[in-house]
């Protein structure tokens, strides 16, 4: 006697839950693009797959699914196991900070820590800030921009900036003119294709965001299944994964104005940067799931002179 399909037989949003975490943890499926955990991607696939909200799971556990919904589930199950992809590009949906951002294979999926930073009490908070008014920041530029989701997380915390995003890929700015176009920033926001700094010429800022390629070279070729579906070029970065991190480094003093600052993550690279760069004065900044991944380097100790400061040479 033939079995019943799953999408016959599970009948409640736990059903599909319960189903769906096992069906991740018996094909021993790799986290970390939104979710770290079988359940997590599980409760993420359900609400986000019925256009529900991805932080009300409870609410909706005992609901009774009709054929079509959870025809529409268990496929996207399937979908997940049989096929590697991030769920992030089967659903072409990504969350930073909750805020939803379109996605498919022409970017990497969004997962910056630097978004947490920036909206946290490091920027306009009431005690040590990294920048005290953050309406003082008037020009942003985010370097390796992708999807474009830090430049427009960045719009939300200075409200009164101008923010450039460069990204080398031709693909990837195109999902990101999808997204800055969904948040209505157009005005704001303004996309070049380029190597780094090359399309801004001499243009420089008050703050400088970027999540630049940063894997090492062993790391990539020991990349789960999910992470060779997002572009290698967004991800690689030479034999230690800081090629564009120290180009980066070099450039940024001539594109800082006195008084800004370069945030930037980096991986696990932390102990060869600080051998490499000991004159530089890293301020390592910790988030609630990475520890010495991210630096914040002001204008100054890059060695960017302010010069209302300079008197008159004699």
């Amino acid at each position: 006697m033939p079995q019943p399909a799953p999408a016959d037989t599970l009948l409640t949003v736990r059903d599909i839950l319960r189903y769906a975490v096992s069906r991740f943890n018996a094909a021993g499926l790799a986290f970390g693009h939104g979710a770290s955990t079988a359940f997590d991607e599980a409760a993420y696939l359900v609400l986000e797959g019925l256009k529900l909200p991805i932080d009300q799971l409870e609410p909706y556990l005992d609901a009774r699914l009709l054929p079509e919904e959870r025809a529409h589930l268990v496929a996207l199950i399937e979908a997940r196991v049989t096929t590697r992809k991030p769920l992030a590009y089967l659903l072409k949906r990504a969350y930073q900070l909750g805020i939803p951002f379109y996605v498919d294979e022409r970017v990497i999926v969004p997962r910056s820590y630097i978004g947490e930073i920036l909206y946290s009490d490091l920027f306009g908070g009431d005690e040590f800030s990294l920048v005290e008014d953050t309406d003082s920041i008037e020009t942003v530029l985010d370097l390796c921009t992708g999807s474009g989701a830090i430049a427009i997380l960045a719009s939300g915390v200075f409200e009164n900036a101008e923010i450039d995003a460069i990204d080398l890929s031709p693909d990837a700015l195109d999902v990101a003119r999808i997204n800055v176009g969904d948040k209505g920033l157009g005005g704001r926001i303004e996309l070049y294709e380029g190597d780094l700094f090359a399309p801004i010429e001499e243009k420089r800022y008050d703050l400088i965001l970027t999540n630049p390629p940063y894997v090492d070279g062993i790391a990539m070729d020991e990349l789960p299944e999910e992470y060779r579906h997002e572009p290698a070029m967004a991800l690689g970065s030479g034999l230690d994964g800081l090629d564009i991190v120290r180009r980066i480094l070099a450039a940024a003093p001539d594109h800082l104005n006195p008084g800004g600052g370069l945030l930037c993550e980096i991986g696990t690279g932390r102990e060869i940067l600080e051998a490499e760069f000991p004159a530089l004065d890293f301020l390592w900044l910790d988030t609630e799931e990475s520890e010495g991944e991210v630096f914040w380097l002001s204008a100054e100790a890059l060695g960017v002179e302010d010069s209302s400061m300079i008197g008159p040479v004699e």
